[in-house]
Formats: C-alpha cells, structure tokens, sequence
C-alpha cells in the first residue's frame, strides 16, 4: 500500500506523495524557507510522487493540482497555520521514546476515560493532561479514550468535523506534544486509544475533492454525502484510510482506535473495508509484537461488528454499548429517559443487557418501525463497553448537561455501580468521577459565515423538533463562552459532595480490580432477578460454582423487599451506597448488614445498592 503525504528520510531529504488519480498534472509549491515550484510524477494508480534534497522538518508546502490553484497536503501531518494554510514536514523519528518495554494492557481489565483534550484542563493542550495522570492513575483509570484530534477549523470543536485524518490539532500543540502525552501515559501504565473518523470529512476546510474521487452520492450520511469505499477510484479512498489507522499505532504508539459511527461506512465490494484494515492492522500488529485494540461506534446491533474476519466479522475488539446505557437511563430518569429512549424503560430489558447483550435482537422496534437487531448473546461482555454517560450523551441535551447535573447523588451511585458491577468494560466521561457540574456543551470555531449560521440554524431546529416543538434555543456553539463553559472545574473534585462521589467511584474500581469474579465476562454465569419495576438482583459467579458475589439494587422511591439467593449460605458486605463515607446526607441514614444468609428476606432502601460476597 502507498503513503502519501509527506515523508522526511533523515537525510535532508523528502519525499512528498499525493494521490489524485483523475488528474493530469500536479506541482508542489514550497513556501516556506524557500519558494518554488516543482512538476511531480504520476504513476498507475493515480500517484504524484517527488523526492527532494535539502528538505528537511519545518519545510512548509502546498499542492497544485493542474498547476492551477494551491490546497493544503490531504496527508498532511501537520497545519501549524490551520486548514487553509501550508503543511508542514514533519520529522516523525526525532522523537525519543522512552516507551520501549510498553506492551499495553490487556483489554478485558480496561477502565476507559472518554477524554477532550480542548476542555479537559484550562489550558486545553496535550501537555496540559500530563500533570493529572496521576490522579487517574489513582483513581483507578489505565486507558484514555481521547476524542478526535485530527486537525479541525479554529481551535473549539468536538473534533468529528476534522478535515486533515493526519494532522495533530495545531491548537493542542501538534504532533510532538501528542507523543509526550501518550508516552507520559504508557509510564504511568495507562493505554490510550484515538477516536478517529472515518464515515465522513468536516464541512470547512474539506479539500479532498480537489484531489481525486474522496467522496459519493451513492449513499447518504447524516453529515451528506459518503466516503467512497466501493465505487470507482475506491481502492485509493480505502488505502488513505488504512494508512491513517496504521499511522497513529506506528508514529504515535496507540495502543487502539475507536472508529466513529462505522454504520455510516458503506461497502459492497467483497472484502469490505473494515476486514481489510483489521488485517493490515494484523500484519502491523506482529511487526510491533503487541496488541492493537478496535473499538467500533455501532448502531447496528449486529455481533457480525465483533465476530472474528475468519468467521465472516469485522474483528473489533469491542463496541460502546448503547442498549445498556438506554435501558439504565430510561429507568434512572424515567420521565426524560422515556422521551428519548421510547423503546426502553422496562426492567427485563436491563436484565437482558446484563446477561444477553443486546437488548433489541430481532424484536419489532416502535422508533425504527422495524425489526431490528440480532442475538449477542454468544458473544463475551468484555466486547461490550458500558457507559453512563459520554460526550454525545451530554452534548446533545440543549444546555449540555451532563448526567451528574439531572440526577441526585443516590441516583449517580446506584447507575455508577449498574455499570462497573456488569459484565462489561466500563468507560467514564471526564469528570464523571466527582459528578462535575460544566456542562459539555456542542461548540465550533469555523470562519465562514454562512457555514456559522447553517450550524447555528442547524442546531435550534434539530432541538425543536427534539423538544416537541418549544422554542427552547441553545447557546451558541459559536460563541467562545460556549467553550468556555465546558472547561472541566477541577477544584470541585476537593469539595465535600464531589469528593464523596470520587471515593465511590474509587471504591468500585477497586471492586472491581481486586474480584476475580467481576473479571469473569462469561455472560453465562451472569444472572439477573427482576424486583417488578423497582431492582433487580444481580449475580456474578466464578468458573467453578463455588464463589458468588451478588447486588442488590433498588431504583425506585419506595423501600421494597426481596430474598436473599440460595447460591451461598452466607454473605459478607463489600460495598454499601449508603455508607457514611459516600453520603453527603446529614441525617443518619441505617446502613446494610455486614452479613445476610440464604433465603432471608432483606429490606432494600430507596436508591440504593449494597454488594456481598459468599463462598460454598
């Protein structure tokens, strides 16, 4: 497979690659510290190629396709100026690793962390997330799942309207900040895996169609039309893709991607897209002599996206799991999660989350008005990563509100351990660990103002339509005080009810690190009790029958009743919600019993979860 862009060799020497294979003539332009213009080579499959001496990192360049007008390098890896300006050579071995021994984690025992580099800290760099590694680390967090940084317009967005798939973000410090914040990761043993997009480019500073066939009109997407995986002039589209994902394991040490909305990529050629990269991946894979993981956006409710490509699959690694997040939040805040989620909100279907997988599975689907989804249930819940919250969660209410903002402190706990008591890897959203109050809200910086009120106008419809038709405006995602709210307020982790959050969310990290059980993803010796509309009770057992550990949740107002399984004789406590060190109530609240015993009847409290263990 070719590489394009621009390749420095370590000699002062560069070569500079573009594919444009419908063109004739192509000339690339330096700019910067000389200015000339030079014809490149064209071969079969639609390459221009030119090496050059004396070119070394810094050197800035454009492209002409036909020697007419100049567009920046859609390989480029590095826009120290933005997406209108020249690219840069970027010297992608200078950099001194200290990483050598890193061999990455095994995926099952992941805690993942969704993370925005732009509003993550203040300053909203790379660099800037260093310093509070070690307050993940302690948390119990060792994998960061970082949101899109491929080179975006301006300096405030989201990162899914990327246009350049190569370049590092100039705004977040570019390319050798990256590393120094990945490798700062791999010391503190936390993996790091890069969302990036593949199913469409963003809207300014697009120039991929200046250069060949990037796009088409064959198929629609929600963002229009779709990249070209299967038409003429497809083998090239696939090929720059590829290389990308093989780009950010290579170059920048990534220990696993997590590819944006894979439904919206379409391919009917024979080895669709998706098993052609997990092979190239693969082939890197023994190269590096480590592991690469391939987390998979999926609406499709389909186990093809995490069968193995020997089984007739696309070989992720896992995929976020959007029927547990629906049904636990559709009961949680039953009245807004039902408007949003009208297909869920009965307990059985969170039970079947736990021991199935997905919840639609060939069921007639009221939203879709269609059969949709088949049976997971042979699949293992570490390919499933469950979530209470994250970015398109939160960013997509109108003020941005995140779920620590809607629900009380009892409600987060109990959905807190809903999701790091399941059978599932669990994924936090930044902040979600001290119930931050920012908000995350949608925000852009682009330059052009006809595309700025198309967002705007975009945006106030999209949420009137969503909130039955009341004229409810959000706040402007081009305004930089959007932005600016959104900044994650780290002094709220030192205040008292924050702080109580953060020990809960400590105390089931270390649950779940320091119980075999909770590590065991056979869904097969996962069970789950309903208790009417009100709980459920959930069972986790070892290989051999003969340890149990067993949760009692109540998700209602009221106290209810239920028995104690006859799994054990005895059960000794390990966590209680309504512990005293994770409460902010100032009233005495009764705490759970240290022990309980087969078949006893046990009093659950409102909103609350408590977790034994027993042994036969």
């Amino acid at each position: 497979m070719k590489k394009a862009g621009s390749h420095y060799h370590g000699d002062h020497s560069c070569t500079f690659t573009v594919w444009a294979p419908e063109k004739e003539q192509m000339f690339l332009e330096l700019v910067h510290p000389r200015e000339e213009t030079l014809p490149m080579i064209k071969n079969d499959l639609g390459y221009f190629e030119l090496t050059l001496p004396e070119t070394g990192p810094g050197t800035r360049y454009f492209f002409r396709p036909e020697n007419e007008h100049h567009y920046p390098d859609p390989a480029s890896q590095f826009q120290p100026e933005g997406v209108h300006g020249p690219s840069e050579v970027v010297d992608q071995q200078s950099y001194p690793w200290k990483d050598q021994v890193w061999k990455g984690i095994p995926f099952p025992s992941a805690i993942l962390y969704e993370l925005h580099v732009g509003t993550f800290t203040p300053e909203g760099t790379f660099e800037a997330v260093i310093p509070r590694l070690k307050d993940l680390k302690e948390l119990g967090i060792n994998a960061l799942e970082i949101m899109p940084i491929a080179q975006f317009p301006g300096g405030r967005n989201w990162g899914y309207d990327g246009v350049f798939p190569y370049a590092v973000q100039n705004t977040y410090g570019g390319p050798e900040s990256l590393k120094k914040l990945v490798d700062a990761c791999h010391a503190e043993g936390i993996a790091v895996y890069l969302d990036v997009v593949y199913n469409h480019v963003g809207p300014e500073g697009n120039y991929l169609e200046e250069f060949g066939p990037y796009h088409t009109e064959k198929y629609c997407t929600p963002w229009g039309g779709a990249m070209n995986f299967d038409e003429a002039w497809s083998d090239g589209v696939k090929e720059f893709f590829i290389q990308n994902a093989l780009y950010w394991i290579e170059e920048f040490h990534m220990d696993g991607l997590r590819f944006d909305a894979i439904h919206t990529i379409f391919d009917q050629s024979a080895l669709h897209f998706w098993q052609l990269l997990h092979e190239k991946i693969h082939e890197l894979e023994l190269k590096l002599g480590r592991t690469v993981v391939m987390i998979a956006e999926s609406d499709l409710n389909d186990p093809k996206v995490l069968k193995s490509v020997d089984t007739g699959g696309w070989g992720f690694t896992a995929q976020w799991f959007d029927d547990f997040h629906h049904s636990l939040y559709s009961i949680i805040d039953d009245k807004e999660g039902l408007r949003r989620y009208p297909d869920f909100g009965q307990m059985d279907q969170l039970a079947k989350a736990y021991t199935d997988g997905f919840v639609h599975s060939g069921e007639f689907n009221k939203n879709r008005k269609r059969r949709f989804g088949a049976s997971s249930v042979s699949l293992p819940g570490h390919q499933f990563i469950a979530f209470i919250d994250n970015h398109d969660q939160a960013g997509n209410r109108l003020m941005g509100e995140r779920l620590s903002m809607l629900l009380d402190a009892d409600r987060l706990k109990v959905a807190a351990a809903a999701m790091m008591l399941s059978p599932c890897v669990p994924m936090l959203f930044m902040g979600e660990e001290y119930a931050a109050q920012t908000p995350f809200l949608y925000f852009i910086s682009h330059s052009k103002p006809e595309l700025i009120e198309m967002v705007q106008k975009g945006r106030t419809e999209d949420f009137k339509s969503f909130n039955e038709g009341k004229q409810e405006v959000p706040p402007d995602p081009q305004d930089e005080q959007t932005f600016q709210d959104s900044i994650l307020n780290w002094d709220q982790r030192k205040e008292d009810k924050h702080q109580q959050m953060l020990h809960w969310y400590k105390a089931l990290i270390q649950l779940r690190q320091t119980q075999p059980i909770l590590r065991n993803f056979n869904k097969d010796l996962v069970q789950v009790q309903t208790i009417d509309e009100s709980g459920f009770v959930l069972v986790r057992q070892n290989t051999d029958h003969n340890q149990c550990l067993i949760a009692f949740f109540n998700l209602s107002n009221d106290s209810i009743q239920t028995h104690v399984p006859k799994k054990c004789n005895s059960w000794n406590k390990l966590l209680d919600s309504r512990d005293p060190q994770f409460t902010t109530s100032e009233a005495t609240q009764e705490v759970y019993s240290d022990d309980v015993y087969a078949n006893a009847v046990i009093n659950l409290y409102p909103w609350s979860v408590v977790v034994y263990c027993g042994e036969n």
